[in-house]
């Protein structure tokens, strides 16, 4: 097994969900996972978001407010979802996609808006993202959705029944998704993983009030006890803020132990500010790794 960082777009495309774990685990927490949304209206018409992000830094793909029900990827002249597959050999990485485990009978701390069927996580909106081709799958909430703890382990547990154990599943909260239900808790942490999580989301300390560096760490420790892995994330459109900004969030998560590093899709409309795709890179990794994964060609 190689390391993500020495990864080619021809590894990838051989792994399973397990393997790309195993890979990203040995990276020694130098792993960037670029959010984006890919049906709205890309930075520049003639490429889309995701390859925007690959071309900064970006070593995983993951799609944002993915409707499997209509499957759009705007920047491509073919605009329809089934060829994902043509977007993956395009950017030459991973792609994942969220899906939303709504609660319907969450108590919202403001008006929850309704979340599109094909963007949640179903029986059927599961089925149909193996169909597309998504690589992995992240379950998690947006603003406003009402995606509770409760939801979540549900979720986890529907995923892996579908998805099978080879499949690589990300599942937890950057921020309230509309819902307060506290800081994420080492008891709720683990009946993620007992349902079936690979990969943890916590917010990074610094985005959602109340994160700090310790609790963080603490939270991230116990992750890794339990042979799981852990994604610290900016969910928070602090991907948007300066890039003196990134650094530090990038720092005090290589503090923290975070195995990937992920940046969100609101500093542009549908992706962060590419810079801070690179600022974030070169702070975890160097310009070595940085440089390597922008220029490496998708033939190799």
């Amino acid at each position: 097994m190689k390391r993500l960082l020495d990864c080619r777009a021809s590894d990838f495309r051989k792994m399973s969900g397990q393997e790309l774990k195993g890979s990203i685990h040995a990276s020694e927490g130098r792993v960037i996972v670029s959010e984006v949304i890919l049906s709205t209206a890309p930075v520049y018409s003639n490429v889309t978001n995701a390859e925007l992000a690959c071309s900064f830094g970006a070593d995983l793909v993951l799609c944002n407010l993915f409707d499997v029900n209509n499957p759009v990827v705007n920047g491509m002249e073919n605009t329809q979802g089934s060829h994902l597959l043509q977007l993956k050999e395009m950017v030459g990485r991973p792609i994942g996609i969220n899906l939303e485990p709504v609660d319907k009978n969450a108590d919202g701390m403001e008006t929850l808006t309704e979340v599109p069927s094909g963007r949640i996580c179903t029986v059927q909106s599961i089925k149909k993202a193996l169909e597309l081709g998504f690589d992995f799958f992240c379950l998690t909430g947006n603003p406003k959705s009402g995606v509770t703890h409760n939801s979540l382990v549900e979720g986890i547990q529907l995923t892996r029944k579908i998805v099978g154990k080879d499949a690589l599943i990300f599942a937890g909260k950057m921020h309230g998704a509309g819902v307060y239900e506290g800081k994420q808790s080492q008891k709720e942490i683990e009946e993620y993983i007992v349902a079936g999580a690979d990969v943890i989301l916590l917010p990074a300390p610094g985005t959602v009030p109340g994160y700090t560096v310790d609790d963080v760490k603490a939270l991230v420790d116990f992750i890794h006890h339990q042979h799981t892995l852990s994604m610290l994330t900016i969910g928070t459109s602090q991907e948007g803020a300066s890039e003196e900004t990134i650094r530090v969030l990038a720092l005090y998560n290589k503090m923290c132990g975070a195995d990937l590093h992920h940046i969100g899709d609101a500093g542009f409309t549908g992706i962060a500010i590419p810079e801070n795709i690179y600022h974030y890179s070169v702070a975890i990794r160097g310009k070595r790794h940085t440089y390597i994964r922008m220029a490496q060609s998708i033939l190799r």
